[in-house]
């Protein structure tokens, strides 16, 4: 797999290139002529797999429940017609968040460091979310359009020049038009920047978030990182200057006073992603103990406290500290998940399945309890009804890797061997691999040859896995 980076290329020029007007076109004009909804649609979920196969990612259910249901309470506050989106958690400490032709959303774990309330976090979001309503992809294509012929007609002077001897006179010329196209690309991309800001703080006030928050974290950014010779991505891609500062500040401040700026959820979340990138839980533990010493009310500290104990297998200090939250809260899914993961280390199999279903009746439909449940079933040795519970999940979350591919390890355990194949395709399609997909396909074919109707589905969903294939190759040649 060495499609990710010509393609990531590919996407990049395409949205880097200039537009000569002063005002950006409007969406619906020769934008949505040259690239449809429907083709970035295409193209998103393409890369979206490349992506996936090479990137290491974050599984946690309950971190990527809270970053999909935050987007899209965003998204019904946005402008964002294609409300199709699909999601990608990076397992990377690094401050970042993209989006992606086609409703792709990708969130780095470092956000949740970087962010220190769920309003910057959303004003990140937002932003991103921006770009997306806006096609500034579509635009950057149209823009490379009206770009293309003359500065391809100024590179290819440079290297004749340089192939029949002029020697630095070629060179100076290649360079030269590149640094011309570098500056109108920055030019395009700060008109893109400007126009997400804008929109973002919209619909972050219309989500019920304070506006505020975006230029705050801004300006903590750029004093944490202003003599940094390596700064965060996100700051490569979204430069944060003084002016952008101020106008993000000025048009905040144009807004009502009273939108939510933290949660306690939020809260819970980051600390949970803090421990994924902590070194050893002994050290979370000390950070979180210390937090708790200073402010014995902070729950967010006792719960990163409970996490780090069962992580170092501290378990009957860590089953105190989740019963002290419990106590305030006992339908909390966050602290009940912990509770469940705790009996699961303990060997308290039926307490833990007692718990899960007993959440599963208040929150019907909750995807981390529905993962807990599955959790607790393998434990128990019952495959079969884990491939059942896995069924309902998978039919709620068709796109996710992760879903496919413990589907396919627990109907392996259930002896459901085309079954197994079956999902295992499913899962390398999702990542990519479509030599992977369609080989799994043969064998699961191979093994069905007596049950036609079976065969014939198999089948037809290789065709269509192949047809993808070939989508994807001719749109990286």
């Amino acid at each position: 797999m060495n499609l990710l980076r010509p393609s990531l290329l590919a996407i990049a020029c395409l949205l880097a290139q200039p537009v000569f007007a002063d005002d950006l076109p409007s969406l619906g004009d020769a934008s949505s002529s040259i690239v449809s909804p429907e083709q970035e649609h295409q193209l998103g979920r393409a890369w979206l797999s490349m992506l996936r196969g090479q990137v290491a990612q974050l599984s946690d259910p309950l971190l990527k429940d809270y970053v999909e249901s935050s987007v899209y309470r965003l998204a019904e506050s946005s402008q964002l017609q294609d409300r199709r989106l699909e999601f990608v958690l990076l397992k990377s400490p690094q401050l970042n968040a993209f989006a992606a032709p086609g409703g792709i959303v990708g969130v780095n774990g470092g956000l949740f460091l970087y962010a220190q309330t769920e309003a910057e976090y959303a004003s990140v979001l937002a932003h991103e979310l921006a770009h997306l309503s806006q096609r500034h992809f579509a635009r950057g294509i149209e823009a490379q359009q009206r770009m293309q012929m003359p500065m391809m007609a100024a590179m290819l002077a440079g290297i004749i020049a340089a192939a029949a001897g002029a020697g630095d006179a070629g060179i100076a010329a290649i360079m030269s038009t590149q640094a011309a196209a570098i500056q109108e690309q920055r030019r395009f991309s700060r008109q893109n920047e400007q126009e997400a800001d804008r929109i973002g703080l919209i619909n972050l006030e219309k989500a019920g978030y304070d506006p505020r928050a975006m230029p705050s974290m801004f300006e903590r950014l750029m004093r944490q990182y202003r003599y940094d010779a390596k700064p965060p991505e996100f700051l490569l891609t979204h430069p944060v200057s003084e002016s952008r500062i101020a106008d993000t500040r000025n048009r905040a401040e144009q807004y009502k006073a009273g939108g939510v700026e933290d949660s306690l959820r939020y809260q819970l979340l980051r600390a949970r992603v803090q421990l994924t990138f902590e070194e050893t839980p002994g050290i979370a533990a000390k950070r979180f103990r210390a937090m708790l010493d200073e402010n014995p009310k902070l729950d967010a500290a006792r719960y990163g406290l409970a996490i780090a104990q069962i992580k170092g297998g501290q378990l009957a200090e860590a089953r105190s500290e989740l019963q002290e939250l419990l106590n305030k809260s006992p339908n909390d899914q966050t602290y009940n998940l912990a509770m469940i993961d705790l009996d699961l280390a303990n060997n308290r199999l039926s307490d833990a399945r007692q718990r899960a279903e007993k959440l599963l009746t208040l929150y019907p439909n909750s995807y981390p309890l529905e993962q807990a449940r599955v959790d607790v079933l393998l434990k128990q040795n019952q495959p079969k009804d884990a491939e059942q519970a896995l069924e309902k999940l998978v039919k709620a979350r068709p796109n996710d890797p992760d879903i496919w591919y413990q589907v396919a390890e627990v109907r392996g355990l259930a002896g459901n061997i085309i079954g197994l194949h079956q999902a295992r395709a499913e899962f390398f399609a999702l990542v990519g691999d479509y030599d992977q997909a369609l080989s799994q396909l043969d064998l699961a074919k191979r093994r069905a040859s007596s049950n036609f109707p079976l065969a014939s589905r198999i089948d037809a969903r290789q065709k269509v896995l192949a047809e993808e294939k070939r989508a994807i190759d001719k749109m990286m040649r």
